[in-house]
This record gives C-alpha cells, structure tokens and sequence, in this order.
C-alpha cells in the first residue's frame, strides 16, 4: 500500500488534510517547519498534539535561514502585522495587500523540496499539504497550477518519483470546516494564527478566515 508524509502547521488545512488521507493510507510521517515564524511554538505544540492524538511519527525541521531573508511580517517583529475585518476578506485588493505583507520568499518550495528529499530516501510515495481555494486566489503557490508544476519538477528531480497531493485543494474554508465537524476533528484545540499568544489574536487574516469558517 502507498504510504505519505504530511506538511502539518497545526492550522485548519493540514490538519483536516491529515485527517482525510489517513482514512486511506499509512501515514508515515508529519513534518513541522520552525522558520523563525512568530506563531513557531505554537505551531510545533499543535502539531505535536495532534501526531500524538493520532499515532503518527512527527519531526520538526528547522530552516532559520529562511526567516532570515525573509521580510515577511511573519518572520520580522518590527513589520506591523496586516489585521483586516470580516468584510475584507471577499475584498481581493486588502486581501493582496495583507498576502503581500506576510508573503515568505519561496516558502512552499523549500517545504516541499526537503520533504521530497525525506520522502524519496525513506520509501514514501506521497507528500500531502493541506491547500485550500479559498486563499489561493492571493497565494499562488495553493493552487491546482503550483501542484501540477511542482509535480512536473518532482518527475526530474526524485527517481521515485514522489508526488504532492493535496485533498482540500478543492474546497474553501467552510467547506473544510465541515468536513472536521463531520469527522470529529478537535478544531478547537488548532492553531490558526499568525501570533503566538496566549489565544488566538483573532485579528490577523488566518484567524479571521478560521473563525469565519468554523464559528468558533
């Protein structure tokens, strides 16, 4: 049977992508990406969490190389996080402009390219990201054409031929949402956000679409 490694943040789409794709193979493992990201610690608890929850293998990779060339508000304290309202979020001129200021250079194709490297060398078929339609309006690199491009690349580059798949490429927020509700996944105990507080901050674009789509 083909078994998959997973690109788990802790968030919404990971998780439920996780969800979904273990009802149907071996998950062999979850990697988690520390990029000196502010939410970092949180993300790392969550994820730790949920592979405990659900007997799967986790690592924590670490690239701080990458927060450092990044400007990213995600990376760099001293850039103002973007915090939109709810009505902003079906508004594409405020949605580029918080995407462009939370934007990390080439961020996915670091991701997938180690985790193609882990993949190849232990045997695994399927690298799994949880994308969703929604966002991928203003973050290119979530779209149906990354994945078919990335794929392309992945043909040359791996003799295995490891693949990117993502389950809830098709759907937007709400959808997943549902999805969770419908299969029991905790999704109060994710973490949606861009900050690393004490609770959600629930102002920052990740948060908003989260609280939007579950009504927590």
């Amino acid at each position: 049977m083909d078994s998959c490694l997973i690109l788990l943040s802790g968030g919404l789409d990971s998780v439920v992508a996780t969800a979904m794709v273990r009802q149907s193979m071996p998950v062999r493992l979850a990697l988690t990406f520390d990029y000196g990201q502010r939410a970092a610690p949180r993300e790392i608890a969550t994820a730790q969490k949920i592979c405990a929850q659900w007997d799967i293998p986790h690592q924590l990779i670490e690239i701080p190389w990458l927060g450092t060339v990044s400007q990213s508000a995600l990376n760099k304290t001293q850039h103002s996080m973007p915090h939109l309202n709810v009505t902003q979020l079906d508004s594409l001129s405020d949605t580029i402009e918080s995407a462009s200021k939370v934007w990390v250079p080439n961020r996915n194709g670091v991701f997938l390219n180690i985790a193609a490297a882990i993949a190849e060398a232990n045997g695994i078929q399927w690298i799994v990201t949880g994308f969703n339609r929604e966002e991928a309006v203003t973050f290119p690199d979530n779209s149906p054409a990354y994945v078919n491009a990335a794929n392309t690349a992945l043909r040359f580059s791996t003799m295995d031929r490891v693949s990117l798949i993502s389950p809830t490429q098709g759907m937007v927020k709400s959808e997943i949402a549902t999805w969770a509700k419908e299969n029991a996944v905790p999704l109060n105990t994710l973490w949606p956000c861009y900050e690393a507080g004490d609770s959600w901050c629930r102002k920052c674009e990740s948060c908003l679409r989260f609280i939007r789509a579950t009504g927590l």
